[in-house]
């Protein structure tokens, strides 16, 4: 859903979109859009800037981060953003950045591309780890097999060769 800027003048015009799984590519290898993402909130013209805030809610499959299996979580992610003109965005090099800068975007165009936003939202505010279960085994490192479904015994077989002379002594 594309906002043209210049359809309204001063003031918020709400939003609410919902896309599927396939319209919204994350573009990374451990995570998917696991269904419908919704998202919903507004978009406050002022005179120096564009302020777009509100709330996604997204099903995504991720990929626990020992065994790799996929592990299905809903992230709902409350966000507020800000897009300025390139002129009124400030270029000053020796200008230290706070942390309301990093919320803030410069515009392009005289439009924002909401699909856009929410998939950047969702990238940001992915969870670093994973995990399938408490207790995740993991893979071997040896063989690659998933611990958590069998048991493939490579650390018992192969013995240390700095310790070897040592199984001979009984």
């Amino acid at each position: 859903m594309i906002i043209d800027l210049n359809s309204f003048e001063q003031g918020t015009r709400p939003f609410e979109i919902v896309l599927k799984g396939d319209e919204l590519d994350l573009e990374i290898d451990d995570a998917r859009i696991a269904g419908t993402v919704i998202a919903s909130g507004g978009v406050t013209k002022q005179i120096a800037q564009t302020d777009v805030a509100g709330r996604i809610e997204a099903p995504l499959e991720v990929d626990c981060s020992r065994c790799l299996e996929p592990v299905g979580q809903i992230i709902v992610v409350d966000f507020g953003v800000s897009f300025v003109a390139p002129e009124d965005f400030a270029a000053d090099k020796e200008r230290e950045i706070g942390e309301a800068d990093l919320e803030t975007d410069v515009l392009s165009s005289d439009s924002i591309d909401l699909k856009d936003v929410v998939r950047e939202q969702i990238l940001l505010n992915l969870p670093t780890q994973v995990f399938c279960r408490e207790d995740c085994k993991g893979l071997c490192q040896k063989c690659g097999a998933n611990r958590n479904l069998i048991d493939c015994n490579c650390e018992e077989k192969e013995i240390d060769p700095r310790w070897a002379a040592l199984k001979s002594i009984e």
